[in-house]
């Protein structure tokens, strides 16, 4: 019989994670003129999941793609504000000082004029500083050139005073130029020289000069001189390292291809007066008007700068009703527009719990809408399966984000999350347990916690945020690892009498080496955990060796049981009595015949003291079970329990395998033999949901693949029994090695660094230690031990009950909208 979903309201229950919130098909029938206020009431409390009723039609098709379309097109103007608020580090307020409410058509004016102020106040800056930027390589032009010149003509004067019984006195400042190239040139034969002045790229100048030799066979003279500091480029706006340029040349031809040369190169020609008395008053003048120009920017970055904080005042705001608003055209824009055109009509999920709530919104949007006609809403019972929705805090959320990274839960289905609260934590500190590392780890936690609301408000990096974000995590893995720790009697691998004297002495009072002679028991039991003589003497390896090793297997047996025994309540829930007799029973039946009873074994042996081989008895118990036990027997009448405990483990086999699918063929065939009409109790519209589903009951049962399907999983469940009994010994594994890490360190690092009685030595060894056990013990093994921590509950613990083939709960919330979503 199919599961119809559906149901009354009712106020809010209890918070629940053993089992996903009821949830309910509601439809909701708006009026066009209260549609816009009814969706954004319902975005306030964010609780029901709209259902595209217009996937046929494209983005482009549908009733509200001009609103969207435009609320794009705002978001893109507070983007371009905060590109701008960005470049000039100017922050956009958290709280906006002023709260009067806009609307998207005010917000759409005052969003245009800001942004075309803006972009006047860029432009006219840009131009203002291009014509800076220009003024100022000009005056560098005329500096330097200047020296040039002033050069030329204190060698022309000193040539013309000791040549002035040959040469004519108006002989003109050129001629001493042409003679540092052809000083017994023919005075005939001189022709005026031509100039151009410029900057070019110091990293290129040498290209510069040669192309100008190339390209003019020689016939320029060129001086270059470069600028101390780098300048700003008119063009691209960068600081680069320049070079002034003066080239001499002759004839117009050489001029062109000078010309094209620099345009090539990137040099930026400025014109120089060859009248050297305009020289100075031409500088004067320029460094005037860079004063004036200088004001000029500032006075416009001043105010553009008070427009940015202006805009950042508001910019939170603003951004929030963009975001809004578009959210809620999205989702109008999944509802179908009655026939009249008058009303709108929503499908959804929704928590029972949250039917008053909506209701509520609905009767408040329309009284605030001053609409005639209030909205409708009515509950539709539907065979589709509802999403997953599980009520989580801020403590509970990290852990049901670890179990939803696995797989969402199937609807109504037994939630891991519960039980990974306490088991996850646990299972990572069987493999960490060292209450001097796990005090480390509690303190960071808890400076994360501390300061959570400072940091929940801020964009952390993604290691941080991850961090962050399992903060609650990792102080229940702190925790947990100091009581392993406790357990274990190590603090950096350090033992410490902290209950009471350790129950063990020198065998005797001659002895002073306890790991070479032996230990005797000489005192009651230490309390709690470890004794303290244990670490360090030669039973301390096989020892802890044989407490973690068996640790292990108790807790994975256990740790299955429950995986198993939930996968029985899945099925008393779900009413599928199949499951319960050819499932949870013979896999109860499979894995405590084998593990169960080595389990069994193992806590027989600790509370005796037995030395019987647990080894030898597994392995006989399939070999030889009729074989006397002999010195390994344990308890009375044992090898009449492995017998039976054998025969019921291979009975479950079969159990598991041949029964179910011949009974799933049965009920099929009954439920389908002679069908007949049923009467219609359900609305037009409830028949209509339902409509899609009716195919799905008259599927052909394949016998062959339902009897595939049980042999697979029957196969995985007995191969899994035994690796996944296996896989637990990872818990023993980690621990020791996490341990011997921290021997090697203290003892090869720290403690070598303190016997040298050298305080340099002494401080790169603590340095070193500390950087080792933060950088590989705090960092390096937490995250192996989460990472095989999640393994355990993923695939050993989870796959005995949990399918994860569900899909979570999305509700129209404007409190899970980003940044992002502009």
């Amino acid at each position: 019989m199919t599961t119809e979903y559906g149901g009354g309201g009712g106020c809010c229950p209890p918070m629940d994670l053993f089992r996903s919130e009821p949830m309910q098909l509601v439809q909701v029938i708006i009026p066009i003129e209260s549609a816009r206020l009814t969706a954004s009431y319902l975005g306030d409390i964010g609780l029901i999941q709209f259902k595209d009723l217009n996937a046929e039609k494209s983005p482009f098709q549908r009733t509200y793609a001009g609103q969207i379309k435009r609320c794009a097109e705002l978001a893109r103007k507070l983007r371009f504000f905060k590109d701008q608020m960005s470049k000039a580090d100017i922050k956009s307020s958290a709280k906006s000082e002023a709260k009067a409410e806009l609307n998207l058509d005010e917000l759409e004016v005052k969003l245009g004029d800001l942004e075309a102020e803006l972009t006047e106040v860029n432009a006219n800056n840009e131009k203002l500083q291009r014509g800076y930027n220009e003024l100022v390589e000009y005056k560098l032009v005329l500096q330097k050139a200047g020296e040039f010149f002033k050069e030329a003509q204190s060698r022309a004067t000193a040539q013309q005073t000791e040549a002035s019984s040959q040469q004519a006195a108006e002989e003109s400042l050129e001629t001493p130029l042409l003679k540092d190239q052809e000083p017994t040139a023919d005075q005939g034969k001189q022709v005026k020289l031509g100039f151009l002045t410029g900057l070019v790229p110091k990293g290129r100048s040498m290209a510069f000069e040669r192309i100008l030799f190339r390209a003019t066979r020689g016939n320029v003279f060129l001086r270059q001189s470069s600028v101390d500091e780098a300048v700003i480029d008119p063009n691209s706006g960068e600081k680069v390292e320049k070079n002034v340029f003066v080239v001499f040349f002759s004839g117009e031809r050489a001029k062109s291809k000078i010309l094209k040369i620099c345009e090539a190169f990137g040099a930026n020609r400025y014109p120089y007066a060859e009248d050297l008395g305009k020289q100075a008053q031409m500088i004067i003048e320029v460094s005037g008007r860079l004063s004036e120009l200088k004001t000029t920017i500032d006075a416009g970055l001043l105010h553009r700068a008070s427009l940015l904080e202006t805009i950042g005042k508001q910019y939170e705001q603003w951004s929030e009703l963009v975001r809004k608003e578009k959210s809620i055209y999205h989702t109008l824009n999944m509802l179908s527009i009655d026939v009249t055109k008058k009303c709108l009509v929503a499908e959804g999920w929704s928590p029972v719990f949250a039917t008053q709530q909506i209701q509520d919104a609905l009767q408040l949007a329309t009284v605030d809408s001053k609409s005639q006609v209030g909205a409708i809403f009515q509950v539709l019972h539907t065979k589709e399966l509802p999403p997953t929705y599980f009520r989580t805090n801020k403590f509970t959320e990290s852990f049901q984000t670890i179990v939803d990274a696995y797989g969402v839960a199937k609807y109504q289905e037994a939630n891991p999350g519960v039980y990974t609260v306490v088991t996850f934590p646990f299972l990572f500190a069987v493999m960490f347990g060292d209450w001097g590392h796990g005090i480390c780890i509690l303190l960071a936690t808890l400076f994360l916690i501390f300061r959570e609301k400072k940091y929940s408000s801020q964009k952390l990096g993604d290691i941080m945020e991850m961090t962050f974000g399992g903060r609650y995590v990792i102080l229940l893995m702190a925790l947990f690892s100091i009581y392993t720790g406790f357990i274990y009697n190590e603090f950096f691998s350090v033992p410490f009498a902290l209950f009471s004297p350790s129950a063990y002495a020198c065998r005797d009072a001659a002895c002073s080496e306890a790991t070479t002679i032996g230990l005797i028991k000489v005192r009651d039991t230490y309390p709690f955990g470890v004794d303290p003589a244990w670490h360090g003497s030669r039973s301390e390896l096989p020892f802890l060796n044989s407490l973690k090793m068996k640790m292990s297997i108790l807790i994975g047996v256990v740790q299955m049981n429950l995986g198993i025994i939930l996968s029985f309540f899945n099925a008393l829930y779900f009413k599928n009595p199949v499951n319960v007799w050819f499932q949870f029973i013979p896999q109860m039946i499979f894995l405590n015949g084998l593990f169960g009873y080595l389990s069994l074994l193992i806590i027989v042996k600790w509370v005796t003291g037995s030395q019987a081989d647990l080894y030898h008895v597994m392995i006989y118990m399939f070999l030889s079970p009729t074989d006397d036990l002999g010195e390994n027997q344990l308890f009375a009448n044992q090898k009449t329990v492995q017998l039976v405990l054998l025969l019921l483990a291979l009975i479950a086999v079969p159990w598991m395998l041949l029964p179910k699918p011949f009974i799933l063929k049965a009920q099929h065939n009954r439920r389908h033999q002679g069908q007949s009409y049923i009467p219609l109790e359900e609305t037009e519209e409830s028949l209509q949901v339902e409509a899609g589903h009716d195919s799905h009951d008259h599927e052909e049962f394949e016998f062959s693949e339902v009897f595939v399907h049980q042999l697979i999983h029957t196969i995985e469940f007995v191969l899994g029994a035994v690796s996944n009994t296996a896989s637990y010994l990872r818990l023993w594994a980690l621990s020791l090695a996490h341990s011997e890490l921290s021997t090697v360190f203290y003892e090869k690092v720290l403690l070598l660094a303190w016997g040298y009685n050298n305080v340099i030595i002494l401080v790169i060894g603590v340095i070193v230690f500390i950087f080792a056990t933060v950088g590989v013990l705090l960092v390096m093994e937490t995250l192996s031990a989460f990472l095989h921590a999640l393994r355990l509950h993923w695939v050993e613990f989870q796959n005995k009950f949990y399918e994860g083939d569900g899909y979570k709960f999305a509700p129209f919330s404007f409190a899970l909208l980003s940044d992002e979503d502009e």
